[in-house]
């Protein structure tokens, strides 16, 4: 299979306005700011946004929030919303979007996957036509949305896989459409090789359409984010473009990062590469139209999610 979808430049130059969307959740709405940047240098404006998905460190509720359990909010539709720096959970917890709200003084997009594949779908739609968008820029940090769902380091398939499979769609719709890879490997489960691999079967069948490497202005704003905004993966490129070498950790030790110059690369992918050349996962949620769908989807593929992991724990704090 060789696919055509068009190169970086191209879609850069036909674009104005990029909605740039951290597609995991938590802190990868930091890690899409870089991206964001570039796209601002190559002369596009763009809106910043993420999940309402946070680490489960932070909220303890488990899965994303919907629009009924957030207050102070811009409603553009029941799947999508702009967040600003009061927005929180019915039970008080902040965003990492509301941080990033709060710093820059302008509101930040959430999307809410609790409507699965088709819910992300029409979120970002409305979203798009409510802000003026004209280029869809999703942002996975650590590259995890590259797995084919057998690797043993994978933690978190589920909001990449519905993201991926969203943005498939939009792409198929005739949306202009980039995947961004940034930092791989630093949020420590699939390896550096895992991913390496599977960006050369996207390349291979003419997925690959540019790369980019953090700038040290960029790498200076990203880091005084950082220090207001917690985050751990999307630090990993940070301390790697200040020469850090070897082996890190992060999540309290449990997972090894490799740090490597290379982390300071974002791959732009076609979607529809990803997701046609390698992703079981996004293929397995594709018809789903909600959360619990898409994870049950997962199972079936005996694949564990982020989701089952919180449910997990919130079970154990309770008894």
């Amino acid at each position: 299979m060789h696919l055509v979808p068009g190169s970086l430049e191209i879609l850069i130059r036909d674009s104005r306005h990029a909605l740039v969307i951290g597609v995991g959740g938590g802190g990868d709405v930091v890690g899409a700011l870089a991206s964001a940047r570039f796209l601002e240098f190559c002369g596009l404006r763009f809106t910043l946004g993420g999940l309402s998905w946070e680490r489960f460190v932070y909220d303890p509720v488990p899965g994303p929030r919907s629009l009924l359990e957030i207050e102070n909010v811009r409603v553009l539709h029941p799947r999508a919303w702009m967040v600003n720096g009061t927005t929180h959970t019915l039970s008080g917890v902040r965003f990492t979007e509301t941080e990033m709200a709060a710093l820059y003084g302008k509101e930040v997009l959430h999307i809410d996957v609790n409507g699965g594949v088709e819910g992300a779908v029409n979120g970002l739609e409305a979203a798009a036509a409510a802000l003026g968008t004209d280029l869809f820029v999703g942002i996975d940090v650590g590259g995890d949305s590259l797995a084919q769902g057998e690797e043993p380091g994978l933690r978190s398939p589920l909001a990449d896989a519905i993201m991926l499979a969203a943005f498939t769609k939009l792409e198929e719709k005739g949306y202009p459409t980039l995947w961004g890879i940034f930092g791989y490997g630093s949020d420590g489960e699939l390896t550096t090789n895992e991913i390496e691999q599977a960006l050369a079967h996207v390349a291979k069948a003419g997925g690959l359409l540019g790369a980019w490497a953090l700038t040290p202005q960029i790498v200076s704003e990203l880091e005084d984010v950082v220090e207001k905004v917690p985050t751990e993966a999307s630090a990993i490129p940070l301390r790697c473009a200040r020469g850090a070498w070897g082996e890190g950790s992060i999540r309290y030790d449990k997972r090894r990062v490799k740090l490597t110059p290379l982390t300071t690369l974002t791959f732009y992918l076609s979607p529809s590469a990803i997701f046609h050349i390698l992703s079981r996962p996004a293929r397995a949620v594709a018809p789903s139209t909600s959360l619990e769908e898409a994870n049950d989807a997962l199972h079936r593929l005996e694949i564990k999610s982020e989701l089952d992991l919180e449910r997990e724990r919130a079970s154990q704090t309770i008894s």
